[in-house]
C-alpha cells in the first residue's frame, strides 16, 4: 500500500479513505486515517540540496576506500559511525554522520566524457538529439511548486557552466545562478532614485501593452513572458526572503565549522535558502579531475568538502530541516582503480559513489560493492544513474513514471529508472 510520502506504510491518503466514509460504521476510522495521512504528509521531504563534485570525485578517496588493497595506493580509511563501514581518512567529520545517511557504491553510467556524464547525472537521461531534459532541480520545482515564495525556487551556487537547466520545461525552471555568498546578489537594487525607477516602469508598461496588443493580439497583455519576468524580478527585489542569500550575519560559531571558503559559505547559504522555502539548491565544488597526482589533489578537495558536508547535515538537523530535505553528494563519474603513468586516475563510469541522506532516505545503508582488485568493471548490485533519479523522486512523492509533455507535445517520462527500495524508509 502506498503511503502519503510515496513509501510503503499503514496509513491511507484522504482520497483513499473517502470511499470508506460512505459506510457509517467506518466513518470514525476513515477520519482518523485521513488526519494521520495529512500529518505525515506535512513532514514529507520537499526539497533537495545537491552537492556537485564537478570533475569526477574518486570513489576510492571518498566513500569507497579499499584500505590495504593495491588499488588504494597507500590510501588510509577510517571507521564511520556505522559499524563495519569505512570512509577515506580525509572525510573524518562526514564519517561521524554515516548512521544518518546511505551510500551507493555501485553507480554505473554509460558516459565517460565530462559534459555528457554531467548531463546524464544531473538529468537522469542520456543526451539525445532534439530534446533537452530538465535537471533534477527543475523537475522538483515543476512538480512541487510553492506560490508563497518570492525568490527563485531553483538555485545554483558557484556553478560555472553546469548549472541545472529547465530543459523542455522552459527557461523559467533554469537555476538562478549566484556566486560566493560573501558577496551580495548583484542587480537587486535600482541604480536610480525611486521616482525615476517608477517612471521607467510606467514607460515600460506602455510599451509592453502596445507590443502585446499590436503583435500578439490573441494574448492578454498581462500574460506576456517579459511582463511576467519583470513582475517576478520586482517581487524578488523587495522581498524579505532575500536575507536567505546573506550569510554575513550568521554567528561565527555557526559559520566557522563550514570552512572559510566559497564552498563552505555556499553550503551554509543552501541551508538558509531551503529554510526559506527554496525547492532545490545545488552547490558546486570543482577540481576533481585528477589525471595527475591523484592522491594529493583528491585530498585537497576532500579537505574542503568534509567540514562543509558534515556541517550542512548538522545544521539542517539543528534547524529541524533534515527530515524535509534530501541531501545528495554526487559527481559525474569516478576514477579508475589503477593509476596512470602520472600517478593520476582517469575517468571511470563503471562503479562510483554517491552519498544520500535526509527525509525519505533510509539511514545506515550501503548499496553495492566494487571489486577490491580493480579488475572487474561491473560492481555487485549495480545502480544506474536513472535508478538514482527514480529513487529520489519517489522519496519526494513524485511519480518517476509520470510523463511530461515537451513543447511539441511529446510525452517524456520523468525517469526511466527503477526505484531502489533499499534506499527508502
Amino acid at each position: 500500500m502506498e503511503g502519503a510520502c510515496g513509501k510503503t506504510g499503514h496509513f491511507w491518503s484522504r482520497r483513499k479513505v473517502l470511499g470508506a466514509a460512505a459506510l457509517p460504521w467506518l466513518t470514525p476510522i476513515a477520519d482518523s486515517l485521513a488526519v494521520a495521512a495529512e500529518q505525515d504528509a506535512s513532514r514529507c521531504p520537499k526539497s533537495v540540496i545537491l552537492l556537485w563534485m564537478q570533475g569526477g570525485m574518486s570513489q576510492l578517496e571518498s566513500f569507497d576506500p579499499h584500505p590495504g588493497a593495491a588499488i588504494a595506493y597507500g590510501g588510509r580509511a577510517i571507521k564511520t559511525s556505522l559499524p563495519g563501514v569505512q570512509f577515506s581518512a580525509s572525510l573524518e567529520q562526514t564519517a561521524e554522520w554515516m548512521h544518518e545517511c546511505s551510500v551507493v557504491r555501485s553507480l554505473v553510467s554509460q558516459e565517460g566524457d565530462h559534459s555528457r556524464a554531467t548531463y546524464q547525472v544531473k538529468t537522469g537521461h542520456r543526451l539525445f538529439p532534439g530534446i533537452e531534459h530538465p535537471s533534477m532541480g527543475a523537475i522538483v520545482c515543476h512538480q512541487l511548486p510553492d506560490p508563497q515564495i518570492d525568490i527563485p525556487t531553483h538555485i545554483s551556487i558557484i556553478s560555472g557552466d553546469h548549472a541545472g537547466r529547465g530543459g523542455y520545461l522552459g527557461a523559467k525552471y533554469d537555476a538562478f545562478r549566484m556566486g560566493d555568498p560573501q558577496w551580495p546578489v548583484p542587480d537587486l537594487s535600482a541604480r536610480v532614485s525611486p521616482r525615476r525607477e517608477q517612471s521607467r516602469y510606467e514607460a515600460l508598461s506602455i510599451l509592453e501593452e502596445s507590443f502585446a496588443q499590436g503583435r500578439l493580439a490573441d494574448l492578454d497583455a498581462q500574460r506576456t513572458q517579459h511582463i511576467s519576468n519583470t513582475q517576478r524580478a520586482r517581487q524578488m527585489m523587495t522581498s524579505e526572503q532575500l536575507a536567505a542569500f546573506d550569510v554575513s550575519a550568521v554567528p561565527l560559531s555557526v559559520k566557522a565549522p563550514f570552512g572559510d571558503h566559497a564552498f563552505g559559505r555556499s553550503c551554509l547559504a543552501a541551508v538558509q535558502l531551503i529554510e526559506s522555502g527554496v525547492r532545490c539548491v545545488e552547490v558546486t565544488l570543482g577540481g576533481w579531475d585528477t589525471h595527475i597526482n591523484n592522491q594529493e589533489n583528491q585530498r585537497k578537495r576532500t579537505d574542503i568538502l568534509d567540514p562543509a558536508l558534515a556541517s550542512l547535515i548538522g545544521e539542517l538537523r539543528a534547524r529541524d530541516r533534515y527530515d524535509d530535505t534530501i541531501v545528495i553528494c554526487a559527481t559525474e563519474f569516478g576514477r579508475t582503480p589503477l593509476h596512470n603513468n602520472a600517478d593520476g586516475r582517469d575517468h571511470w563510469p563503471h562503479g562510483f559513489s554517491a552519498l544520500l541522506g535526509g527525509g525519505g532516505i533510509a539511514k545506515g545503508r550501503v548499496i553495492g560493492q566494487t571489486d577490491p582488485a580493480g579488475e572487474k568493471k561491473q560492481p555487485i548490485q549495480p545502480v544506474t544513474v536513472e535508478d538514482l533519479h527514480a529513487t529520489v523522486y519517489s522519496a519526494l512523492s513524485i511519480d518517476p513514471e509520470h510523463h511530461l509533455d515537451t513543447p511539441i507535445g511529446r510525452p517524456v517520462p520523468i525517469s526511466e529508472g527503477r526505484v531502489v527500495k533499499q534506499l527508502l524508509v
